[in-house]
């Protein structure tokens, strides 16, 4: 009885390890994705099933997009409409049919945080909006803007990269 609780207990150190170094891990906002790219990174993982009283919950998943919008405008870029059409066509398989996303606009430190934030706000919802136009029901997507509140590069606030839309999946 003690080598499984011994084994459980490193495996939930191994499993806990593991999610901590992915999250750590900063990706690039993607500015491409096939549809089944979208899907593999958004696509929940399986809930871990252990004997102890608690089952240990998936993180939710996101993805960092690149999406351009016209400057100091909510207006989305043509040359953002083909990721954004995969991703509606990525929302709308088998595997992610049943799944809510939280739409977040992302902004760099330029400018003044209130404005960041409504601009940001202003852009989730432009992205929202486009999506239920490509079959999306709008009741599975929240906006939220969330300025330069959460860098993607901290050290780095002022970087393009910062200036993103993070499509999350919601549990």
């Amino acid at each position: 009885m003690k080598k499984v609780l011994v084994l459980s207990s490193l495996l939930i150190g191994f499993m806990t390890l593991a999610q901590n170094q992915t999250a750590d891990r900063v990706d690039q906002p993607m500015n491409s994705a096939s549809i089944d790219q979208l899907v593999e990174k958004l696509a929940p993982e399986p809930a871990v099933r252990t004997r102890s009283l608690r089952n240990l919950a998936p993180a939710p998943k996101s993805v960092d997009l690149v999406i351009q919008f016209d400057f100091d405008s909510a207006k989305l870029q043509a040359a953002s409409k083909p990721l954004l059409n995969n991703l509606a066509a990525a929302m709308k398989t088998d595997r992610l049919m049943q799944i809510s996303f939280k739409v977040e606009g992302h902004t760099d430190a330029k400018g003044s945080e209130s404005y960041n934030q409504q601009l940001s706000q202003k852009r989730a919802e432009s992205v929202v909006t486009y999506m239920a136009e490509q079959g999306i029901d709008k009741s599975r997507m929240e906006s939220v803007g969330k300025g330069f509140s959460d860098l993607l590069y901290p050290d780095r606030p002022q970087a393009m990269e910062n200036r993103r839309v993070r499509i999350t999946t919601v549990q």
